[in-house]
Parts: C-alpha cells; structure tokens; sequence
C-alpha cells in the first residue's frame, strides 16, 4: 500500500524538519540572550582611558598626562 506518499519515509521526513526548526529556534534564541541589553550610557572619554590603563595598553605616565589633558 502506498499512503499516498505520507508512509514512514514522509513521517520521518517530518520529524526531522521539526528537529532542525527548534534547534534553529533554539540557536536564534541563545544568540538574542548573548546580544544582552543594550548599552543605555556612552561612556566618558576618562573612563576609556582607565579602561586603557587597567588593559595595559598606556603606561602610569601616558595616564597621568592624558588625564591632565581631559582635565584642562
């Protein structure tokens, strides 16, 4: 008997397209929940340079100069 098409070849068809749309879904949700909120405050041009300094990027003394810089 053929079942018009829709035997176990067409049943198991479906059962994997459902699988792979929830692990798309799945995947589509983990990466919206990666993303986080947005950054609702820029932030200040001294606290990028901390940000630098605390990285190690500038030394105490590029520091200690830019910092006069802002500060002027």
């Amino acid at each position: 008997m053929m079942h018009y098409g829709f035997g176990y070849g067409g049943t198991f068809m479906w059962l994997i397209f459902l699988i792979v749309v929830g692990v798309l879904i799945y995947f589509i949700v983990q990466a919206q929940k990666a993303k986080g909120p947005m950054q609702t405050r820029a932030e200040s041009p001294l606290d990028i340079l901390r940000t630098r300094y605390a990285k190690g990027e500038i030394s105490k003394e590029d520091f200690d100069r830019m910092k006069k810089d802002l500060e002027s």
